[in-house]
């Protein structure tokens, strides 16, 4: 019987590339009749990545709530903030450029929650930036990058932004 190979993630992948990969090669193992053992040890590694994906995932979204917590007499803008497709200018990292828009007479400081997606909605990455002295009637960008590298093409999202 012919053995189907799967390739292995490489290892800059994202916890969740590397899930799927894990999935991949379970499925594959339990079509050409691996030994249990062998089934077992795939089933150890599923288990193993989706956890790593699921630990990284929960640390960076309490580091962006730690955050913005910091954040003291700040008001709900999040209709202030834009968000524009992200890319990958940044070695490894997705990247999204941020626009704040300060509709206030007052010069303004943003701090920003932007999640990281993939193409099912399932959250990759949490991460936290902070536009400092945006003019009133103006606009200012920043840059948001993931913590690590992401696979396919995330979608940013504005979680929560604080004008403060």
């Amino acid at each position: 019987m012919k053995r189907t190979r799967t390739a292995s993630a490489p290892r800059t992948a994202t916890a969740t590339r590397v899930a799927a990969a894990a999935c991949t090669a379970l499925l594959a193992l339990t079509v050409t009749a691996c030994s249990d053992e062998d089934v077992d040890k795939a089933k150890d590694t599923v288990a193993s990545a989706t956890a790593k994906a699921g630990e990284a995932v929960a640390s960076a979204t309490e580091a962006a709530a730690s955050e913005l917590e910091k954040v003291k007499d700040g008001v709900n803008a999040k209709g202030d903030v834009k968000a524009a497709d992200t890319t990958k200018t940044d070695g490894d990292r997705t990247t999204a450029e941020i626009t704040a828009t300060n509709g206030t007479d007052k010069k303004a400081d943003y701090t920003i929650s932007v999640d990281f997606r993939d193409s099912d909605g399932n959250l990759l990455d949490t991460v936290v930036l902070s536009i400092n002295g945006v003019d009133p009637g103006g606009s200012k960008s920043g840059t948001a990058r993931s913590n690590r590298s992401l696979s396919g093409t995330p979608k940013a999202e504005i979680r929560r932004a604080l004008r403060h």
